[in-house]
């Protein structure tokens, strides 16, 4: 029998990774499959002076990763008593590893930033890397949490169907509202020739984005927006603000591509919530 897709939740300790495991926890409980908690440390890169010292009980950076692990199971468990949580230790790069775990999963989940041992010694890094590399969606978790907003996900002229397919998922699972954007990209300055045609396609895509998103999520409501601007991460951000998730897809001719472009960083950085980049690889399927 084949064995259920897990959710992977990475943990180094620090905060923003706590509210990862946090989300991480009760989004499987809800979803009703396995958690997987995974810390990556990196001390073995950098010394082979693991094990503890001399005389010092419960001492050492190999007990020390122990401890960070065990802490994140915890900390799984506490927010979602009874749910299947599995452990792993990992000794290697965290996005390298996290990223081969993600073939075949239901999510990764990582906090936005961090200074531990998993988000490695770059701000955000991991993030950026899974972006570009995972195998399933890979969801980015800050603190700053919108529990009663929509999802919102942005379509690109593609429809963003694997996009469209993950935020309905999660629409559908939090009975939440759904808008769907589309940016009409219009650079500053330009003079822009067969404006309305532009505007006409425009439509088109949203109004098939809205279209297949009924399909797959009937009982959620929802809204579609086409949004005209000068920048296209600052159109989704402020369309975002107050979102409870905002997701994105890297398919197709929109701004996430397999590799992460000025635009993919902005979202990362700048959204003031969750960030789900939808991913498909190799083995990897639309829920």
């Amino acid at each position: 029998m084949e064995e259920p897709r897990s959710i992977v939740a990475g943990y180094d300790g620090s905060a923003e990774a706590a509210a990862a495991i946090h989300w991480a926890a009760q989004q499987a409980d809800l979803r009703g499959c396995p958690l997987r908690v995974v810390h990556v440390s990196i001390w073995p890169l950098l010394t082979h002076k693991l094990g503890p010292v001399p005389g010092v009980a419960d001492s050492g950076l190999e007990r020390s990763a122990q401890a960070i692990l065990e802490e994140g199971v915890s900390r799984a468990q506490a927010a979602a008593p009874g749910l299947d949580v599995q452990a792993t230790l990992l000794h290697g790069l965290p996005a390298s590893y996290l990223a081969e775990i993600s073939t075949g999963q239901e999510m990764v989940v990582v906090g936005s930033r961090g200074l531990g041992g998993f988000l490695g010694l770059l701000v955000g890094s991991v993030s950026l890397e899974l972006a570009a590399t995972a195998s399933c969606p890979v969801a980015v978790i800050r603190p700053d949490l919108h529990p009663g907003g929509p999802v919102v996900v942005a379509v690109d002229a593609s429809g963003s169907p694997t996009a469209l397919a993950d935020a309905c998922a999660l629409a559908s699972a939090w009975q939440v509202k759904l808008t769907i954007v589309h940016v009409h990209h219009v650079p500053a300055g330009y003079a822009q020739q067969n404006g309305l045609d532009a505007e006409a396609a425009a439509g088109e895509v949203l109004h098939a984005a809205l279209h297949r998103a009924r399909t797959l999520a009937p009982y959620v409501q929802m809204e579609g927006r086409v949004l005209t601007d000068a920048s296209v991460p600052h159109a989704i951000l402020k369309a975002s603000d107050d979102a409870r998730m905002l997701v994105v897809g890297t398919q197709g001719h929109g701004f996430l591509r397999q590799t992460i472009g000025s635009t993919a960083h902005a979202v990362l950085h700048h959204a003031r919530g969750p960030v789900l980049i939808s991913r498909r690889g190799s083995g990897a399927h639309a829920p």
